[in-house]
């Protein structure tokens, strides 16, 4: 008995401890909250669609079931934007028109962190006052609307743009005059698809947004499911 009862001591001594554990556990929980927090920050992130002003390319409406698309932040750093992406930026400082207010945003980094995380998961919105439109025209472009058959202009060419959608609800199918507008460079003229249901580059006070406001380029559809697939551009 004493034998067995001196073997069983040191196998004890041999197994870690609790302490010892979660010393070895520590730098994993490090490296996934890193990653939750750096994924969503520099490569891709979820952002959930709050009103109707990219419709129908992209659905989203008050008490609907709104789309949530996947954003990638990379191709950005090697490149610029080009007219007709699809693209979150957020909301200029100098613009005095939106279609959000200013929520409340999380403080702390804590707060921070697990706002990443959910809206990464498609949980929550990811920065409300973050806007998504689609590029009209690009810095040294001159931009106006609209010809005899309601066609936004670049440069003095009509472009067709087929993706574009007039609400019966917002008024008739036609899009509101403006400019010219030539678009300094470094920044873009966005336009949401729903012309007559969207406030952007054309609201006075508004104006071209600068590059550096830009987020990232809308990539894909993840939910609702059975709109799942990649954003037509």
């Amino acid at each position: 008995m004493a034998e067995e009862a001196a073997a069983q001591a040191r196998a004890d001594s041999k197994k870690p401890s609790g302490g010892s554990r979660a010393l070895k556990t520590l730098p994993m929980l490090v490296v996934l909250v890193l990653l939750a927090v750096l994924v969503p920050s520099f490569v891709a992130r979820v952002y959930a669609i709050p009103s109707g002003s990219m419709e129908t390319t992209l659905h989203g409406c008050t008490g609907c079931d709104n789309d949530k698309v996947l954003v990638d932040k990379l191709t950005y750093r090697f490149s610029t934007p080009q007219v007709g992406d699809v693209l979150v930026f957020a909301r200029p400082a100098t613009w005095t028109n939106s279609e959000l207010g200013d929520p409340p945003q999380p403080t702390g980094a804590l707060g921070r962190m697990f706002g990443e995380i959910g809206s990464t998961l498609g949980i929550q919105a990811a920065g409300e006052t973050d806007l998504i439109k689609r590029v009209v025209a690009v810095g040294g472009q001159t931009v106006s609307c609209c010809d005899s058959r309601n066609r936004v202009e670049v440069n003095g060419q009509p472009v067709d743009e087929p993706f574009v959608y007039y609400s019966a609800e917002f008024g008739p199918a036609e899009q509101r005059p403006f400019g010219p507008v030539r678009v300094p460079e470094g920044s873009l003229w966005m336009m949401g698809d729903s012309r007559n249901n969207s406030v952007d580059s054309r609201a006075q006070g508004d104006g071209p947004v600068p590059l550096a406001d830009v987020i990232g380029k809308a990539r894909l559809i993840v939910m609702p499911f059975s709109r799942f697939g990649p954003l037509a551009h």
